[in-house]
């Protein structure tokens, strides 16, 4: 669904600034994969190169979304084919009330506004939704602002850039149930217009949101490129007990031999 082949990636402002490089991932239809590293590795740079933010600029390499090449479509091409994100920190809107963008959405597709009272209740952000976007919200109110737009945009695949950064233990039980309701995990509700070909990526630092959506695959990343792939729960053991800076020294990411990798 998702192919990534030899990328190489620099800042668009800052000519030279390379973030990603030699990087390889393959994401099958119908699999959410999960994607760990430290802080400034290239993981939030990967979601938004995907994404087609122009803030970043491809230099090599290919992106490929269910069979199709991307690598040079805009951000509004993609999310027609059907990709869609959930940023780690949105931006503020003042003047747009989540209301007016839920009925956006919810018209691109051609369903009823009955949708957005349905999905806004089961996220407890129907009061929220007379308010502008973003402004003032807490951190988890926007991470369920952004699953409340993903619900109603459907896209085919999902990109979650850490969606249990800023979100108390309470609040993420919440955002964790319906995370797996996007990515297609739960039991299939008709109120939520999934197909078989859904597919995800979700970066986590900290591997909490694990506790509560399932995933197929782990990967992770460090100085820009993937070294190691493998069971989800196991690579994250191994973080735990051994840390990032350690996975940061391990020969799989300093030789940049991708064809050294847990299995």
């Amino acid at each position: 669904m998702l192919k990534i082949e030899n990328l190489k990636v620099e800042v668009t402002d800052e000519p030279d600034k390379v973030i990603l490089d030699d990087l390889n991932l393959n994401i099958p239809e119908g699999e959410v994969h999960v994607l760990f590293g430290p802080n400034g590795s290239g993981k939030s740079t990967l979601l938004q190169t995907i994404m087609g933010f122009p803030a970043y600029r491809v230099l090599e390499g290919s992106i490929l979304f269910r069979g199709e090449d991307i690598t040079n479509k805009s951000i509004t091409e993609r999310a027609k084919l059907g990709l869609g994100i959930s940023m780690q920190r949105p931006p503020n809107i003042p003047g747009l009330k989540l209301q007016k963008l839920a009925e956006f959405l919810v018209n691109q597709r051609r369903e009823t506004t009955a949708e957005i009272g349905y999905i806004a209740k089961k996220l407890e952000m129907r009061e929220f939704l007379s308010r502008d976007l973003n402004v003032h919200f807490s951190g988890g109110e926007i991470k369920r602002s952004e699953l409340l737009q993903l619900l109603l945009q459907a896209p085919k695949f999902i990109l979650l850039d850490e969606p249990e950064s800023g979100v108390d233990i309470q609040a993420l039980k919440l955002i964790g149930e319906m995370t797996n309701v996007l990515l297609g995990t739960s039991p299939r509700q008709p109120t939520y217009p999934w197909d078989k070909s859904r597919g995800g990526l979700v970066i986590t630092h900290t591997g909490h949101i694990l506790d509560y959506i399932h995933v197929d695959r782990g990967h992770v990343m460090c100085h820009g490129h993937i070294g190691c792939s493998g069971t989800p729960s196991r690579l994250l053991d191994d973080i735990r007990n051994l840390g990032y800076p350690e996975c940061a020294k391990c020969h799989r990411f300093t030789s940049k031999d991708l064809s050294l990798k847990i299995t």
